[in-house]
């Protein structure tokens, strides 16, 4: 009987080889699950923090540089889960008597031709004026003034603004910076402090908004809220509820809960409000809570 040789590039692994690889893998794939697994959710769960403290601290900062740019006594708050401001482009002084040097005879508040200065009368209607300051930002034509902004719905309403028609130099380099033309306007007589503020056309009101944020989170962990910024123009009647997000930009998603409280008179001066903004976001369970509290000059 002949026996076949065995070829040695045949032979295949026996039980005992299989089982001992299977169970060295084991212990090798169990050994990495528990040192490399935490490290992995550890870094997943660090950048979801950082990620939701960054998107709370930039939506804050930026709620925070329009309270702070706001018209004077603008800011109105219909309930906790929204606030409205007008949002100053730049401001200045301006003239509030003539150059008693260099103006030509003849010259009244609103004359403002050849050598004559412009300047506000709180007696009679205004629709020129030279500028005393630099501005930061110099207006565009259809772009707004504001004056004296005591009360706070006077700029929605158009009592205190009026729409910049013409921005030229001023004759005299003497005379003020720059030399604003608008519509009529009668400044308050008894406001002397000269300074205005200048709005965008394109921006006149702002809205911050805070909707579906209920202080529950979803199936996922995640909050059910956004926080909006609305831009709307001027609305004479004072908002008694939070307005409809349409045609806002979302600041801020997943947010669970927030909160802005405003008091228009903190302090015993009694010329500094105080508005309080809460955001809390939550993600797949894990959350970032800020607040920041932000005074807000009332003085016109």
């Amino acid at each position: 009987m002949m026996k076949t040789a065995r070829n040695p590039s045949q032979r295949g692994f026996s039980l005992v080889e299989l089982i001992t690889v299977i169970v060295v893998g084991a212990i090798v794939a169990a050994t990495v699950s528990a040192f490399i697994k935490p490290t992995i959710d550890a870094y997943t769960n660090t950048s979801l923090r950082a990620n939701m403290s960054d998107q709370a601290d930039t939506s804050l900062r930026r709620m925070l540089r329009d309270v702070r740019r706001a018209v004077p006594n603008s800011l109105r708050v219909p309930s906790n889960q929204c606030f409205e401001l007008v949002p100053v482009v730049s401001g200045g002084r301006y003239r509030m008597g003539p150059d008693a040097a260099n103006d030509s005879g003849g010259c009244t508040a609103q004359s403002g031709g050849g050598t004559c200065s412009a300047w506000v009368d709180p007696s009679q209607a205004t629709t020129v004026f030279d500028v005393l300051s630099i501005m930061s930002t110099t207006p565009s034509v259809g772009d707004w003034v504001v004056i004296n902004n005591q009360n706070g719905n006077d700029v929605y309403a158009g009592n205190n603004r009026a729409a910049i028609s013409a921005v030229s130099t001023s004759p005299l380099s003497t005379q003020g910076y720059q030399r604003l033309t608008i519509s009529s306007l009668q400044v308050s007589p008894g406001y002397s402090f000269g300074r205005f503020q200048t709005v965008s056309n394109s921006e006149q009101s702002v809205f911050y908004i805070c909707s579906g944020a209920d202080g529950t989170l979803n199936s996922n962990g995640d909050g059910k809220g956004t926080l909006y910024r609305l831009v709307r123009t001027f609305n004479a009647a004072y908002p008694t509820s939070c307005p409809s997000t349409t045609g806002a930009t979302a600041l801020a998603t997943k947010v669970k809960s927030c909160s802005f409280i405003y008091d228009p008179n903190q302090g015993a001066t009694q010329q500094s409000g105080f508005l309080w903004m809460d955001l809390e976001i939550a993600r797949n369970s894990e959350t970032a809570h800020m607040a920041v509290g932000a005074h807000v000059m009332n003085v016109p």
